[in-house]
């Protein structure tokens, strides 16, 4: 990784970071590249009402395509991926178990200990209960009570 100046070679210690980077920046950009250009030289860009109708078996929009999800939703979803990592942090540590020191032993022990402490925690805020919110309740109720009269 020289560089010449005049007859003596320089050398530059950032000169394989940039290599590495502007291969990195090809790999990323050359199949967007080759994607583009068969776009642009193989598909035929001929659009009508056949080709742009739904595919197959689609259905129709009808309304607005925004739909509102319980916040609640997503904590499941983080609580989920918590518990996830920490089965792919177990598993290696299962499987070294017995060659490892009591520092590792004891490392994984506060790694679980807080991991507890967090199912603990979203268990009390009552996170992990799966139910209707009371005011989605008292609309079913509301409306249910006005069919009846």
């Amino acid at each position: 990784m020289q560089r010449f100046r005049g007859r003596i070679m320089v050398s530059n210690p950032y000169f394989p970071l940039a290599v590495l980077f502007v291969a990195a920046l090809g790999f990323g950009l050359a199949p967007l590249g080759l994607a583009w250009l068969w776009a642009r030289l193989i598909s035929p860009a001929k659009p009508n009402a056949i080709k742009n109708a739904i595919y197959e078996c689609g259905l129709e929009s009808r309304g607005d395509a925004w739909v509102q999800f319980r916040s609640a939703y997503y904590l499941y979803a983080i609580i989920f991926l918590i518990f996830d990592v920490e089965a792919v942090f177990l598993l290696p540590f299962a499987v070294a178990f017995t060659g490892l020191g009591v520092g590792a032993c004891v490392a994984m022990l506060v790694f679980v200990l807080l991991l507890a402490e967090g199912l603990a925690w979203a268990w009390a805020k009552g996170v992990l209960t799966w139910d209707m919110p009371v005011v989605r309740q008292v609309e079913l109720v509301d409306q249910s009570v006005g069919k009846g009269k």
